[in-house]
This record gives C-alpha cells, sequence and structure tokens, in this order.
C-alpha cells in the first residue's frame, strides 16, 4: 500500500520530531518537518534520560500539530503513522510509539515502526530522489558508527561498527576535555578550523579491515591535554588532530569498502555527517571513485523526516505493524545481515 499522507514521529533521544509525506506522482515528499532539540541537556554536558523523555511528553502535541499545520493538512488526511521504535534511549521512545499508535488506533491507520539507523540510511532520498542503490553507507552519530553494503533498498550487510565509543561520542568527550559547549561535534570541528594538525595521534584499526575503534584515540588526546603546558594555546592544534584523525580513519574505510563491493556511491549518515569539513574531506577523496550523496544538516540529525521516508518504504512494500507495536532499544532493522 503506498501511503497518500503520512505522518511520521521521532522522539528516539533529544529532539522531538514530527514530518508530514505526501505522494506526489508516486514518489514520497516532504511536506513538513519540525524539529525541537532540548537545549536542557547543555547544562549536564550531555543527554539525561529522565529529562529527555519528560521534555517529548511535554511537547509532543505541539509539535504534530505544527508538522500537519505547515504541511495544510489534518489528521483525517493522514492515512499511515511511522514512528521511530527504536534503537534510542527506551523512555524517549515510548513517548513517540505511544502518542503514534493512539493516533492510528483513534483513526484507523496503518503504523509501521522503524529502525532509527534505516532512516539516516534513507535521509538523502528526499532530497535526492534519484539515488538509488547499490550503494556503501557510512552511518556516524553519537551512538553509533557503521559501514554497510547496500544491495538495494531492505538488503543491507553490515561492513563494519564500532568496537567501542562511537565517532559521536568521541567528539563529544573530547569537546570535555578541551572545554567545549555540548554538543561537541560543532564546536571541535569550529575551533580545529583555526588549529594545526601538530599532534601525531593514532588512527586505531586505519589499515586492517572495516571495523572502527575510537577509545584509544579519545584516550591519546587526554593524555595530550594533561601534559599541554598551556591548554589555551593548544586546544585548537589538539581539536584539528583529532578531527584529522577521526576522518582520516572514517573515509579510509569507507573507500576500502567502495574497492570490495565494486559500488560507485556512498552515503554519509548521521549526526557527525553535518561536518561541512568531513563532507569536503570526503569528496576530495571519493572524487575519483564515487558519487557523495550527503543530505542537509537537518535532515541528518535525528528528525522525523527521514523516518517518514524509510517507513514509507515499507509500507509500499505491504509491511506494517498492529497496534501492539512496542518500543525497543534493541529494536530489529529488517533486511540487515551480520559480516
Amino acid at each position: 500500500m503506498i501511503p497518500e499522507n503520512l505522518l511520521a514521529i521521532e522522539t528516539s533521544c533529544d529532539e522531538t520530531s514530527a514530518a508530514v509525506l505526501v505522494n506526489d506522482n508516486e514518489v514520497p515528499t516532504l511536506s513538513s518537518l519540525v524539529v525541537l532539540s532540548q537545549d536542557v541537556h547543555k547544562i549536564f554536558g550531555g543527554v539525561v534520560p529522565e529529562l529527555a523523555s519528560r521534555a517529548h511528553l511535554t511537547m509532543i502535541d505541539a509539535v504534530v500539530d505544527q508538522a500537519l499545520q505547515e504541511s495544510g493538512r489534518t489528521l483525517d488526511d493522514v492515512d499511515s503513522v511511522a514512528v521511530t521504535a527504536g534503537p534510542g534511549l527506551l523512555g524517549s521512545l515510548l513517548v513517540g510509539v505511544c502518542y503514534g499508535k493512539a493516533l492510528a488506533a483513534a483513526g484507523g491507520k496503518k503504523i509501521i515502526g522503524v529502525n532509527h539507523l534505516e532512516g539516516h540510511v534513507f535521509a538523502p532520498t528526499l532530497e535526492y530522489p534519484e539515488l538509488e542503490p547499490p550503494l556503501v553507507a557510512l552511518l556516524i552519530s553519537g551512538g553509533h558508527t557503521m559501514l554497510l553494503d547496500v544491495a538495494e533498498w531492505g538488503n543491507y550487510r553490515l561492513m563494519g561498527r564500532t568496537r567501542d565509543d562511537a565517532a559521536g561520542e568521541a567528539f563529544d568527550k573530547v569537546a570535555s576535555l578541551l572545554e567545549l559547549d555540548y554538543p561537541g561535534g560543532p564546536e571541535v570541528e569550529k575551533l580545529a578550523a583555526t588549529g594545526k594538525d601538530r599532534f601525531a595521534f593514532p588512527r586505531p584499526m586505519k589499515d586492517n579491515g572495516f571495523d572502527f575503534s575510537f577509545s584509544g584515540l579519545k584516550t591519546a588526546v587526554l593524555y595530550a591535554v594533561r601534559a599541554s603546558e598551556n591548554l589555551a594555546d593548544d586546544r585548537a592544534d589538539l581539536a584539528a588532530s583529532f578531527q584529522e584523525a577521526a576522518f582520516d580513519v572514517l573515509l579510509t574505510k569507507t573507500k576500502r569498502a567502495l574497492k570490495e563491493t565494486g559500488y560507485s556511491k556512498v552515503v554519509l549518515g548521521g549526526g557527525v555527517a553535518c561536518s561541512r569539513t568531513l563532507k569536503d574531506r570526503a569528496s576530495e577523496t571519493m572524487k575519483d571513485t564515487a558519487e557523495l550523496y550527503v543530505a542537509s544538516p537537518r535532515l541528518n540529525t535525528d528528525n522525523a523526516a527521514m523516518i517518514g521516508r524509510a517507513g514509507w518504504f515499507h509500507l509500499a512494500a505491504g509491511r506494517e505493524h498492529g497496534y501492539d507495536l512496542d518500543a525497543s532499544a534493541r529494536f530489529p532493522w529488517p533486511g540487515l545481515a551480520d559480516t
């Protein structure tokens, strides 16, 4: 069943988001997107799960209403609901799933639970509707780092994942070490732009396989900070050196994946893919081997539009969930196979 008007909801972490996708000649098209970030977590230097859940409860009505209003549609016009069912913070996920199920059940609408990570893979298709597999996808966020062989939509092979810290988590921890604000990625990038790559930080696991490791790199920055005689003078160079090491590993392994698969398209997804520096480096690295697809920052951070696009794919393929859909921090990713 191809939806006509789909309402999507995303509450996996600390963004409350809703979007409306509409059928435009059989092409799912974004009609509206509302994303409300929870600034309260900046005080604590990281997401506080209980506060995130309470904020979702407070704001989800208003966010959904705004998304419908901006699309020029009402709940009566919606025939399908897509909602992030995992992975993520369980309390936050439950808010979105319960709300989405209630809307669907009350109006007799179809409902589909979406794996948050699959949403990131689909995100660029909202701006590049011509994008089709096969392709290599690099997903890099605060909670996940993985490299995927996407043979076709719904058919994914996990080539590599992080063995410890995710790339985004490493950026946040390094930002904290450098006394920068949360979230750390944009702050590190801004500071790095004024620094030089003069610290010889390690490139963990760069020369073999597809798995990632960022804990050793993070520790190397910690030791360099402790050894600094004047952190104020070294901060920009530390940021630049760390960022260069992290991006070097990410892009080296992505290029290796292209060589193994023989594909000629790359998708960068997840919050870390909002980095302009990473996008520029990836464009330069892949210019002779692959086309690069990166969604705009609004569609790469956690948002309901990407969830709606992935949900649309599953509904169009005849899949849906019942009103007993439940949230799970380990919600399955249909079609994903380990190497």
